[in-house]
């Protein structure tokens, strides 16, 4: 690697962690539209006395999403790591959901 200067280095870190502002903001918000989407797949299920969890679908999701993360260069263990913290909250939700349904049926 060749030496840069400390001003070249300041200025391409701010290019760099502008970057990477904008990628966590995107981030955010495609986390939030996933979210609107499962919660109404959480109260579909409720309403249809379908469970909260699907591991079936679970296990097709990881192995796509790790699929992915190879093609991408990305590893796939933290991937499917990733996933899975998205999925125990999304089944979280789904079980909230079931409770609600339960409950207003009482």
């Amino acid at each position: 690697m060749e030496h840069v200067s400390a001003d070249d280095a300041r200025a391409e870190l701010h290019r760099l962690r502008s970057s990477i502002d904008n990628l966590d903001a995107a981030l955010v918000h495609l986390l939030a539209e996933r979210f609107k989407c499962t919660e109404q797949v959480g109260r579909l299920k409720a309403s249809a006395g379908m469970p909260p969890a699907d591991p079936a679908r679970e296990a097709v999701q990881i192995a796509r999403l790790r699929s992915m993360a190879e093609s991408s260069g990305l590893d796939p263990h933290f991937a499917e790591k990733i996933l899975n913290v998205i999925i125990a909250e999304v089944i979280r939700n789904h079980e909230q959901f079931a409770e609600d349904a339960e409950d207003a049926e009482v």
